[in-house]
This record gives structure tokens, C-alpha cells and sequence, in this order.
């Protein structure tokens, strides 16, 4: 009964929420989020690097490098293991000693690309698998494949890193209509067998988990009720049991489609990737950025972190 009275005052306290202090606003715009499609932000530790995905088709992608300098970021460049296979979602460890990124490359030399089977259909070319590139020096490794007990899908996508390894990541559920999350754990060097998050049952699509170093909370996009198309929901996790997931609103999520989530170094800025466009004046110009395809946009956690902190501390 605790336990739900908890639940209740967080989904009424959300739903208070001042609109204001939610509202989303474009990532370095015309710089990162460009007139392509740009997705996926991970961050150094220190915030001075952002790695992100960028397509123009929406199809083959490549995961870009920018650097903060003087309050600016830079003009982004390709990532050095990045640029002939299609690579994308980008996730750096808290620590970031590594990131671990998807790729259509092929799982042994010579071998053909990957293709892709979800949302009940084939996607030639369009599969992933996870990889993962570590920090050498100023610059990276070879990626390496993760292991087959992560991999068992050509169709894995949206890693999420934990600060003791853990990863996060969604491929398609049993129907191969619907994406599920899954969570593997990371002990003793090994990655265990991953499981499938509890309010993810395959029903309905979950996509894109980006949770927290410490796994008290993960933010994911989601079709269930009452997303218009794919929207942003976030659900805590007390005492080990994950509660039920919140949509974070009408001011966050647009019509349209809001996907992509990741965390800012502090945890404590979600950015997404959405398709909706900027509220120009009638007769203006648009910025040629501001296309409807997916820009990157940021926006602040800190009302349903408060909130979740006071429902769960009256």
C-alpha cells in the first residue's frame, strides 16, 4: 500500500509539472543538429566531447565527433573507427573509458553487412550488432564485437552503459513486431544473460533505454498508451523493483516522433532526438536545420527527479 500511494503522488506530481521548466530546446543548432538526420548524443566525462549519429537517408549512418571549445562546438568530423559501415548510438561508459556503439559491419573480415528483421519486415543492410571501442591514449582502438550471448539478434540496437559494465539495449521481442528492452548484466568480466526489463513485455514497442550509471532510473521511448507515435517515458527503479513508467508529457513529446534518449554526464539533461519543427512566426524563413527530420533536443530531468525524490521521501 506504501509502495502505491508512492506511485500515485509521483504520477500526480508529474502531471503538475510547470510546462515551462519542461520545455525542450535544440542542441547546438545548425552545428550538430544539422538539416540531416542527427541522433544519439554520448559525452566524455567532462562534457567537452559529444560523439552523435548523423544520416542523411535515415538509412547508412555514421557516428560524428565534436568538440566544445570557447562555448562552441566544433565543426563535426567523422569518428576515426567510423565512416564505411553504417554506425550508430553511440554510448559512452561513466567512466569513459570506452563507448559501445551498433554497426552493420560484418561480424567476421570479409563477410557481407548486416541485414535487419523488425517491425515484422526485412531491412537489407539495416541490422546491428553491439561493438565496443576503448580509449587508447588521445585516441581509440579497433572496435571489437561483444560477445554472441549479446548479439543473438542481427537486429540489436540502443546500448546503455552502467557504471559496474551493465548494458542496456532493445532488439525484437518474440513476435518480431515490437522492440523490448533487455538489461545484461556485467559480473566478474562476464556479461550474464540478458533479461528482459519487467514492464517491457513485448506488447507494445520499447526502444532506446538510456538509464542511469547507478540503474535508479532509465528514460526510454515508447508506443504505449498514451503516445501519439513513439514518445518519452521514465521509470525508477526502488529497491531493485523498476516501478511503472511515467510519460513525460505533452511538453517533452510532440505528435510526432521522440526517440533516441541519452543522458548528459551529470545525468541530470535527457536529450532525444524528434522530428518536430521549431514554432517559427508565420512568414519567416526556416533555418535549414529546421527540416522535420530529427534534430538532437535537450531538456531538463530535474522536475521528475525532484518529484519521484519527494514521493518517495514525503
Amino acid at each position: 500500500m506504501i509502495r502505491h500511494a508512492c506511485i500515485c503522488i509521483l504520477a500526480l506530481a508529474t502531471t503538475r509539472l510547470d510546462a515551462a521548466e519542461a520545455a525542450p530546446t535544440v542542441f547546438a543548432p545548425g552545428v550538430i543538429s544539422g538539416p540531416q538526420h542527427d541522433s544519439a548524443p554520448a559525452f566524455t566525462p567532462d562534457g567537452r566531447t559529444v560523439l552523435f549519429s548523423r544520416s542523411a537517408d535515415g538509412k547508412h549512418s555514421t557516428i560524428l565527433v565534436s568538440h566544445l571549445d570557447n562555448g562552441h562546438w566544433s565543426p563535426p568530423v567523422t569518428a576515426p573507427f567510423s565512416g564505411q559501415w553504417s554506425d550508430m548510438e553511440a554510448s559512452m561508459s561513466p567512466d569513459g573509458r570506452f563507448l559501445v556503439f551498433i554497426s552493420n559491419r560484418p561480424k567476421t573480415p570479409g563477410g557481407k553487412p548486416l541485414d535487419g528483421f523488425f517491425m515484422g519486415r526485412s531491412f537489407p543492410e539495416g541490422g546491428g550488432n553491439l561493438w565496443m571501442v576503448r580509449r587508447e591514449g588521445n585516441g581509440w582502438a579497433a572496435p571489437v564485437r561483444l560477445p554472441d550471448i549479446l548479439n543473438r539478434s542481427d537486429s540489436t540496437f540502443a546500448p546503455s552503459v552502467t557504471a559496474d559494465g551493465t548494458l542496456y539495449f532493445m532488439h525484437p521481442g518474440d513476435d518480431l513486431k515490437h522492440f523490448r528492452l533487455f538489461r545484461s548484466a556485467y559480473v566478474n568480466g562476464t556479461y550474464q544473460e540478458p533479461q528482459p526489463l519487467p514492464f517491457s513485455d513485448g506488447t507494445v514497442t520499447d526502444v532506446d533505454p538510456a538509464v542511469a550509471p547507478d540503474e535508479s532510473f532509465v528514460v526510454f521511448g515508447s508506443g504505449r498508451v498514451p503516445a501519439r507515435q513513439i514518445d518519452l517515458f521514465i521509470a525508477f527503479r526502488d529497491g531493485g523493483q523498476w516501478g511503472t513508467p511515467i510519460h513525460l508529457g505533452n511538453v517533452v513529446n510532440s505528435a510526432g516522433s521522440d526517440a533516441e534518449a541519452r543522458l548528459s554526464p551529470d545525468h541530470r539533461t535527457l536529450y532525444f532526438a524528434s522530428d518536430r519543427l521549431t514554432d517559427a512566426p508565420s512568414g519567416s524563413t526556416r533555418a535549414d536545420w529546421d527540416d522535420g527530420k530529427y534534430n538532437i533536443w535537450q531538456v531538463s530531468l530535474q522536475p521528475w527527479l525532484d518529484a519521484h525524490a519527494k514521493a518517495a521521501h514525503p
